[in-house]
């Protein structure tokens, strides 16, 4: 038997087949780079234990200093989620409050039209539809007679109504802004307990760094430090490199190589010290640069991709390191706050930090550098002022 439609069945198989495969194809190329996130993360928590096997008191300052740093991250970021809710409470109950003046008024006006019916009513001498017939005798007049009648027994309901009705939503209201009201109260009340803890946790951080600065006894020491902690970037970056390599970031997003000399740097601030210039008496060189900014201040992505380390380093601080397909990766250090996870999406000129001073930093700023297949380039090639 011949099926004439066979052909086109098939087609459309072939069709549909081809459709689905891109997103087959971008759904696997997904679950492959998760997979090797977690892969990351746990070898990442191992690498992190290792660097930090050495003992000693130095050590044991650095261990205070970085619980110190994390704490105050982490209270900072709690500040800013509470002046966040309040601010969003303050503007509610600004609105209630305007809600509330503008039904009072209408209760005043609804009272007044009010008063004004019964008085008509009772000048009318509450007469009945009976009498109004009796008294008229020109039929035509009779008849509006009786519709004005009926017109002003409608409104009169409506009126009552949509008084009634205000009456209702002022008591709906009036709950709604003293429970407001107590919550923006216990948020202030919260803020300032926050602000306390920060400022003792300020002074721990300031007095560990002062004692950790006092062990240092020669230059030659805090050389080795600066390398120490050059060290465990390299170690931690080698480990990202080499976990995520051959993936490819999902998404359709301008690929990083074409942005070369277009994006914009990741936050405002003039640059204390440029790629490759002297650190360390001229022993070490800054394969990044520094942007000297205020403490707070937003710190954003210059493209798209994925979180692929948002934790600690010590001599770097709170760390985000961002993957942007290619072998071409981002870092941002020194961070107050981290905004974003491993494994987050990032688009852009997206907030993913707050500029800080961790990582032992006695001045405010954000390290920044870019990689490529593990090998620093220089920032200025790539980022230009907005």
């Amino acid at each position: 038997m011949n099926y004439p439609f066979k052909p086109l069945l098939g087609a459309s198989l072939v069709a549909i087949t081809l459709l689905a495969s891109p997103a087959m194809a971008q759904q696997s190329s997904d679950e492959d780079y998760q997979t090797k996130l977690l892969e990351l993360q746990k070898s990442i928590k191992l690498l992190k234990s290792e660097l930090q096997k050495v003992k000693g008191s130095r050590n044991d300052l650095q261990d205070s200093l970085q619980a110190s740093e994390v704490d105050m991250g982490q209270l900072s970021g709690k500040i800013e989620r509470l002046q966040g809710e309040l601010a969003s409470g303050k503007k509610q109950l600004l609105q209630l409050n305007r809600n509330r003046t503008e039904l009072q008024g209408q209760r005043h006006e609804q009272q007044k039209a009010i008063g004004e019916y019964v008085n008509s009513a009772y000048r009318l001498g509450q007469q009945s539809q009976v009498k109004l017939l009796l008294n008229q005798q020109d039929p035509a007049e009779l008849a509006r007679t009786l519709k004005y009648y009926d017109y002003f027994i409608d409104a009169r309901a409506d009126k009552i109504d949509a008084y009634l009705e205000t009456i209702s939503e002022l008591n709906r209201l009036e709950p709604r802004i003293e429970a407001k009201t107590r919550t923006i109260k216990a948020s202030q009340k919260s803020l300032q307990k926050r602000h306390q803890q920060l400022l003792g946790k300020q002074q721990s951080r300031q007095d560990t760094l002062a004692k950790l600065n006092a062990s240092i006894h020669s230059k030659d020491e805090q050389l080795r430090n600066k390398a120490r902690d050059q060290q465990r970037l390299e170690a931690l970056l080698k480990q990202v490199t080499e976990a995520i390599a051959n993936l490819e970031i999902p998404g359709g997003d301008q690929p990083f190589a074409q942005r070369r000399g277009e994006m914009l740097w990741p936050t405002h601030g003039p640059i204390t010290h440029a790629f490759g210039s002297d650190k360390a008496a001229g022993k070490l060189r800054w394969d990044g640069v520094r942007i000297k900014a205020a403490v707070g201040s937003k710190v954003a992505a210059v493209h798209h991709g994925r979180v692929v380390f948002s934790d600690y380093l010590r001599g770097h601080g709170l760390l985000m390191i961002v993957d942007h397909g290619k072998g071409y990766m981002s870092l941002y250090a020194h961070n107050q706050i981290l905004l974003k996870e491993l494994g987050d999406w990032v688009s852009s000129g997206e907030t993913i930090a707050k500029v800080g001073n961790t990582g032992g930093q006695d001045h405010a700023g954000l390290y920044f550098e870019i990689r490529h297949q593990g090998k620093p380039t220089n920032p200025s090639r790539w980022c230009k002022r907005g």
